[in-house]
């Protein structure tokens, strides 16, 4: 989705007959191949125009556009490019129906996310869920790839939920645990409900805020502001694909990030017989080379992975940290007990020296931003070609636009 577009010529493209003309979208894949790989760019277009048609070699390509600030963004997904070769796309402002390959339904405490029809994921967000998550997260084959939701009691780490945001010690409150005291995540709006032929996208705004009884200088008991931006790709089965762009933003004092590694921008708990302590032949890998906790464990990677059987036929997750994030490439709090989080605050943790802090202080009414991708795939992170899918990431194809 991130991606470097260039304009050959400013303004908007016009025919003589002053009727605004197509566009060529030239996609060059640069040195890799890409695989089902997710492509936008941003075009001039005439004021209020959203329809659009995409064609390659004058066959139809789903596309889905909508205006954002400097024109209209412009979205899809290549099925197959080979590393050096380029594809030529015409782009005509006027539109034809396309269903929607990812659709969105709000049930009142959760949206339901289908794929082509197919159930894939709900974002949960009631008011009795100590922090919105994703539940559940259908894999390759047709089953869950994360844990089932558990109660306090019924086994470790019950906070674990599935796909979720949180961190221990923010200005002393511990949005990560659900133990006594801690602080919760609230659900106020949503800023986008957006289902499409190419994506679906949740922008749901909330608000880590402490016990209701207290209140900081501020006068407030809202320690900092979430806005999570979730979009689930149009991709086959096999390789599901959603970004998760966060911003934390402090209200109208500092808000200290502490060092703890009790915590994870970007977390998951796979499903228990993907543990690699199951010994049914988990495995984590991240984008060192690192295996297993005693060499990923509090180490920088740009991805990490974890794969192993659910029902008897292999899958993986990776999270994979974007260049602009925050502190890349991050540290990964990754067990063996099947927990991965992307979390760059736990230094001293990770090095094993309290001289070394994580510590982040967010400045009042500043932001700080995380950008990751949740790739879920068959096979184990060769099979499911990992390094190569991270660069669809972190060094996308290049898209210039032209005139046709």
């Amino acid at each position: 989705m991130y991606l470097r577009t260039e304009l050959r010529s400013g303004g908007h493209f016009y025919q003589e007959d002053n009727k605004l003309a197509n566009v060529k979208l030239t996609v060059d894949a640069g040195p890799h191949r890409r695989i089902n790989c997710p492509v936008s760019t941003t075009v001039d277009a005439p004021e209020g125009v959203t329809d659009v048609k995409l064609t390659l070699d004058e066959v139809g390509v789903p596309c889905q556009a909508r205006l954002v600030e400097g024109g209209l963004h412009v979205s899809w997904i290549i099925d197959d490019l080979s590393a050096n070769e380029a594809s030529e796309y015409v782009l005509e402002f006027s539109g034809e129906g396309q269903g929607p390959g990812v659709s969105l339904s709000d049930n009142g405490d959760e949206v339901e996310v289908k794929i082509k029809g197919e159930h894939f994921t709900s974002y949960r967000f009631g008011e009795d869920l100590v922090r919105p998550h994703l539940y559940p997260v259908i894999g390759p084959y047709g089953d869950g790839v994360t844990r089932r939701l558990i109660k306090e009691g019924e086994a470790d780490h019950h906070h674990h939920r599935s796909i979720w945001i949180s961190h221990g010690h923010v200005n002393g409150w511990n949005n990560w645990a659900e133990g006594e005291g801690h602080a919760w995540t609230r659900h106020q709006e949503f800023e986008a409900l957006e289902s499409g032929p190419v994506y679906g996208r949740i922008v749901a705004i909330g608000n880590w805020e402490g016990a209701e009884e207290w209140r900081g200088e501020h006068g407030s008991n809202v320690i900092c502001q979430e806005r999570a931006e979730w979009t689930f790709y149009n991709t086959p089965a096999d390789m599901r694909v959603i970004d998760l762009h966060l911003t934390l933003t402090a209200p109208k004092i500092d808000v200290l990030f502490g060092d703890t590694k009790e915590g994870g921008l970007a977390s998951v708990r796979v499903e228990e017989t993907m543990d690699v302590k199951a010994g049914l032949g988990g495995q984590i890998e991240n984008g060192m080379g690192g295996r297993n906790e005693d060499e990923t464990w509090g180490k920088q990677a740009p991805w990490c992975d974890y794969s192993g059987p659910v029902n008897g036929k292999r899958v993986g997750i990776a999270i994979m940290d974007h260049p602009d994030s925050f502190r890349y490439p991050t540290y990964w709090h990754v067990r063996n007990y099947g927990l991965m989080t992307a979390n760059p605050f736990g230094l001293s943790h990770f090095y094993g020296d309290p001289e070394k802090r994580g510590n982040y202080v967010l400045e009042a009414e500043k932001s700080l931003i995380g950008i990751y991708r949740f790739y879920i795939h068959t096979g184990d992170a060769t099979e499911g070609q990992v390094g190569e899918r991270y660069h669809d990431f972190a060094h996308p194809p290049k898209v210039v636009a032209s005139g046709a």
